[in-house]
């Protein structure tokens, strides 16, 4: 073998559910091609980062391509903004951000403005504010989502987050990470353009236009995750696999271009539940039939399900997704390895440390085991056992018959 396809499953873990009899959403899921998949290859469950650790996505998906995060992680800023093509520069400071709803008392309604679909159209009044020596760089993501750059001298990434991650609760005050002068310029500079962001924001058109709607306003751009550039080694110098990346969400699309990879535009990528799965899995495949040998595909929308503690649609998308994988059972010389990045249980409504299945196929490369159906529970049994994120990469390239060896 010398192709990859590796599929990460967005949120794909689950806890059992009493109305699925049970069961996971994964679980209860009718997914007749993942489980040959799982018949035909070597199962197990990993946890990105360690037992019982809560990876967020980014850290996750680092962690499965083999970076380190203790290395490598410098704030989901910096590749929330590389997968939106926003070029970063040595000074700059990079973050995620969302157009959120607030109170008049600034205190959080709503996280993502009712799962705001577009916020082009707000962001493009916030891009290029501009306030002692810095500039403001926004550009919108995926759905509610935008990516922040703060431009100019005298910056530092060691700033917290105004983003208070919870309804319910007033908006942080950007605050300093250390004694450092930069840190308090940074937080002063970034506190000033999100009070000028509200401003803007709260008397928009638009916003006018959704209050009389009874939709919640897109009036608060909340930031997190602030990073600064940092060069890496690109997958390919590390693995001698010339990869791409084929993904729909901003974050994800941001993970292919900070490693190196070549980030393929798929029509109809949305990284949301309309996603295009048919064309995703169709880009894959043209890519390793023709200059690609490592094909990372991603696919969200089971997270946002299991966010929204919506356990029938979960388990709808999944069987959407088994329907698309039908393609992945005849591929020859390829291995193909499937997971995902994390667990989001609809009980909780957020991330757990709870691991999630794993499955390597390939013909003739791989020592099959008795699992017969991929769900949690059943991958747990199976020959690979547990693993972490960072065992993923060496397995793959022992299994390409790529290993090098270790002694004489």
């Amino acid at each position: 073998m010398n192709k990859v396809i590796l599929l990460i499953m967005d949120g794909l873990g689950d806890r059992p559910i009493k109305e699925l009899g049970d069961k996971t959403p994964l679980e209860a899921a009718h997914t007749p091609h993942l489980d040959a998949l799982a018949s035909r290859g070597i199962c197990g469950v990993q946890n990105a980062l360690g037992v019982g650790q809560r990876p967020g996505s980014d850290t996750s998906h680092l962690a499965i391509l083999g970076y380190d995060p203790e290395k490598y992680y410098t704030g989901r800023g910096t590749i929330e903004v590389a997968g939106l093509g926003m070029d970063l520069e040595p000074g700059d400071v990079a973050l995620r951000g969302n157009l959120g709803t607030v109170d008049d008392h600034l205190v959080t309604v709503d996280r993502r403005a009712g799962r705001l679909s577009d916020t082009g159209p707000f962001v493009k009044d916030l891009d290029g504010l501009t306030y002692e020596g810095v500039t403001l760089h926004i550009k919108p993501g995926t759905g509610h989502r935008a990516g922040v750059i703060l431009r100019g001298p005298g910056l530092s990434s060691k700033i917290s987050d105004n983003d208070p991650h919870e309804v319910g609760v007033k908006v942080h005050e950007v605050r300093p990470l250390d004694d450092s002068p930069e840190a308090a310029f940074t937080a002063k500079v970034l506190n000033y353009f999100l009070h000028r962001a509200h401003e803007i924001l709260k008397n928009h058109p638009l916003n006018k236009e959704r209050q009389k709607e009874g939709k919640p306003p897109a009036n608060y751009l909340l930031c997190r995750g602030a990073g600064y550039y940092k060069k890496i080694e690109k997958f390919s110098e590390r693995y001698g696999l010339k990869a791409c990346a084929i993904a729909g969400g901003g974050l994800y699309k941001g993970i292919g271009a900070f490693t190196g990879m070549q980030v393929l535009p798929v029509p109809g990528a949305t990284g949301m539940a309309n996603t295009d799965l048919d064309a995703k899995f169709a880009a894959a495949l043209k890519a390793l039939a023709t200059d690609f040998d490592f094909a990372f595909v991603h696919i969200k929308a089971a997270d946002a399900f299991g966010e929204d503690g919506d356990f029938r649609g979960k388990k709808a998308f999944i069987e959407k997704i088994d329907a698309a994988a039908k393609v992945l059972l005849d591929l020859p010389d390829t291995l193909i390895v499937i997971t995902g990045d994390h667990s989001t249980p609809c009980a909780l409504k957020k991330h757990s440390g709870d691991p999630v299945p794993l499955i390597m196929v390939g013909d003739g490369a791989v020592r099959t085991d008795h699992v017969k159906e991929f769900g949690e529970r059943a991958c747990a049994t199976g020959g690979l056992g547990r693993l972490t994120g960072l065992m993923i990469m060496p397995e793959i390239i022992n299994l390409l018959g790529r290993a090098p060896l270790i002694g004489d």
